[in-house]
């Protein structure tokens, strides 16, 4: 049985800017592409690599990132049912995350999968006290 692996924004975000890191999402992206693993990612986390590219480089940068990202082995999940409304509730009331931060965690509590970011500061205080697997790109 595959694994299942979450992108947290900031990990899509170090990839189109080939920040440290993004050799790791890089190969999770290869292994996602050769069938190994299912990469998935909610869209309103992938709103978050939009806005950030609108905002730093303009409306045309920003929605070529967002066709090529299309173009990855990811998937795109725009459903937002009642458990994972109730743990992205629990998470954002428990710790100190962005709502964004809380969807993203949510997805790999409920579907039971594995998480890759980079953000330590925000989801070191989460790794210790919660069941869900991080990985870390650097």
């Amino acid at each position: 049985m595959k694994e299942f692996f979450f992108l947290d924004a900031c990990a899509l975000i170090a990839y189109f800017k080939e920040e440290p890191g993004f050799e790791v999402v890089k190969e999770f992206l290869e292994q996602a592409d050769n069938d190994e693993i299912t990469l998935s990612m909610h869209i309103l986390n992938l709103l978050e690599v939009y806005y950030g590219f609108y905002r730093d480089d303009g409306k045309e940068f920003a929605e070529a990132v967002l066709e090529d990202s299309y173009s990855l082995p990811i998937i795109f999940i725009d459903e937002f049912g009642l458990s994972l409304f109730r743990e992205a509730g629990r998470l954002k009331a428990s710790y100190n995350i962005s709502f964004a931060d809380s969807i993203a965690l949510s997805l790999a509590s409920v579907r039971g999968g594995s998480f890759i970011t980079a953000d330590h500061h925000e989801f070191e205080q989460i790794e210790h006290k919660e069941v869900i697997k991080f990985n870390w790109i650097r």
